[in-house]
């Protein structure tokens, strides 16, 4: 299974979307707090191009986008095929 990786700060109702989904279907996921470091907000606006919101997903190096993006690939079956 790839690595998942979110960048996320609380409090956030997307974010703890994004975690329930996650957990729901036993995917293990780093979860980094912008709001707690300066330099994990700068490297995630540098890995999103800009993207400003939270969460923001990645499996491995493909990038997902925020919560809605996550939902989305989770209904289609995309999701599980990114992590294989």
């Amino acid at each position: 299974m790839k690595k998942v990786t979110m960048y996320s700060g609380t409090p956030c109702s997307f974010c703890e979307a994004a975690k329930a989904l996650l957990k729901s279907k036993n995917i293990p996921f780093e979860e980094i707090d912008v709001w707690k470091s300066k330099e994990k907000a700068k490297e995630m606006l540098q890995r999103t191009n800009g993207a400003r919101t939270i969460p923001q997903i990645f499996i491995g190096d493909h990038y997902i986008g925020g919560n809605d993006q996550l939902q989305a690939a989770n209904r289609s079956g995309e999701l599980d095929k990114l992590l294989t």
